[in-house]
């Protein structure tokens, strides 16, 4: 079996990091390094150059996702060092054709991008007959985030074309493998190793996996076990950051430390002191959901304390909030559950019975409704729409990922603003 290409995608934005992130990604074993769509658009052809530079010896990959103008485009690559030109596969046919001409002058190939085509196998043909050297099975960021799957778009044209296949989104180390045993000719990794805080390791994984692609695929899991695998990595920062900053809770504290609740919401508008809706909703509870109780941010009594806690404990329930106070939590503390509230005080109400289960209710500033996800942390509790879960999960994985590569390059003595070139990108 010929040896796939491994093909780093350095999609960031400064360019002083991207020849370091290169230099360890190489060392790692990648093969090519492609100057991403972001970074041609932050710095230019300088990129290009000064890539070239560092890597005389490099296959260099110009990812301009051109749309028009093809022979400008690849033309203006080609000059400043690159060997493989991106172009977007669903451009129109003359201006494929035109990269194809533009390649063939300046001795360069031409690799088709086909992200967003609705029908890749028809298309992933065509080009084949256009003359491009190579077809990328790619599946855009913001597809992954709502499922979408490279390596399922891969399989669908191989065997299809009789050019060189490339395959590019979301890969890690055991989708590659996978990618290479459905017959990806070049596997294309951009946030797995550009996002690593071990670059050169995380590197030499997915070398190892491609070159040995017998990874089995992994069990598939319901998208609720999936989703709260994903939010179980990642921390409430990281999903109010994939949500542009929405959907925190304020005025809340977590009353138990060193403890974190997952899972679809359980909603009780209850009223001040009245505890018998909290309490018979422990019922209503499925092992993994969270609690959430409206009521009415009273502080000077409390709907929930340890008898509570301990039933829930029973009923699987994976967390408990409340707007408003709970009591007993030196005992709750004690049982590590998850327990956040506006205060604490010992006053207990009584069980009327006013209030409703599984109502849209306010909390905290929030509107939350019955199947609405909650990621609750010390940093402190978000609220995710149960229509965009898995999506905002993903993203909020990404932003992990690009908080590791940060925080090793300021744990080398760099700080946050070089690291992220504030003053340059300082809104004008």
């Amino acid at each position: 079996m010929t040896r796939s290409t491994l093909q780093v995608a350095l999609d960031i934005l400064e360019l002083h990091r991207a020849v370091r992130i290169a230099e360890e990604a190489v060392a790692g074993g990648a093969d090519w390094i492609e100057v991403g769509t972001p970074l041609i658009k932050s710095e230019g052809m300088a990129a290009v150059r000064q890539i070239r530079e560092a890597f005389p010896g490099r296959v260099i990959v110009a990812d301009m996702k051109i749309a028009d103008t093809g022979t400008v485009e690849v033309e203006m690559a080609a000059k400043a060092g690159a060997n493989v030109v991106c172009v977007l596969a669903d451009a129109d046919d003359t201006v494929i054709a035109e990269c194809v001409r533009a390649a063939h002058l300046y001795g360069v190939r031409v690799m088709a991008d086909l992200i967003n085509v609705a029908d890749p196998v028809a298309r992933a043909r065509d080009l084949a007959s256009l003359g491009v050297d190579i077809v990328n099975a790619h599946v855009g960021i913001d597809q992954q985030m709502i499922g979408k799957n490279s390596v399922d778009l891969l399989r669908s044209i191989a065997g299809e074309v009789s050019v060189p296949l490339a395959v590019a989104g979301g890969l890690d180390a055991s989708t590659a493998a996978q990618a290479v045993a459905a017959g990806a000719d070049i596997v294309i990794v951009g946030g797995w190793i550009v996002k690593s805080g071990d670059v050169e390791g995380s590197a030499r994984r997915i070398r190892e996996a491609i070159d040995a692609p017998s990874v089995a695929p992994p069990a598939k899991r319901s998208m609720d076990e999936e989703i709260r695998a994903l939010f179980m990595q990642v921390s409430a920062p990281n999903v109010t950051d994939a949500m542009h900053r929405k959907g925190a809770m304020n005025g809340l504290f977590p009353l138990t430390f060193g403890v974190k609740a997952v899972g679809p919401a359980v909603t009780v508008q209850s009223f001040p002191g009245d505890w018998a809706k909290p309490v018979e909703a422990i019922d209503v509870c499925k092992p993994g959901d969270v609690l959430v109780i409206y009521n009415a941010a009273a502080t000077h009594v409390s709907p929930w304390g340890e008898l509570a806690t301990r039933s829930a404990i029973n009923r699987g329930v994976a967390g408990v909030i409340i707007d408003g106070s709970a009591r007993d939590v030196d005992d709750i503390r004690a049982l590590k559950f998850p327990l956040f509230a506006r205060a604490c005080v010992p006053n207990a109400g009584e069980p009327k019975g006013f209030g409703e289960i599984n109502a849209e209710i306010p909390c905290c500033g929030q509107t939350v409704r019955p199947g609405d996800w909650i990621v609750a942390d010390e940093s402190g509790v978000v609220v995710v729409p149960k229509e965009r879960a898995y999506e905002v999960a993903r993203r909020a994985l990404e932003v992990k990922k690009n908080e590791e590569r940060v925080r090793a390059e300021i744990a080398r003595g760099s700080t946050l603003a070089e690291v992220q070139e504030l003053y340059k990108w300082e809104k004008k």
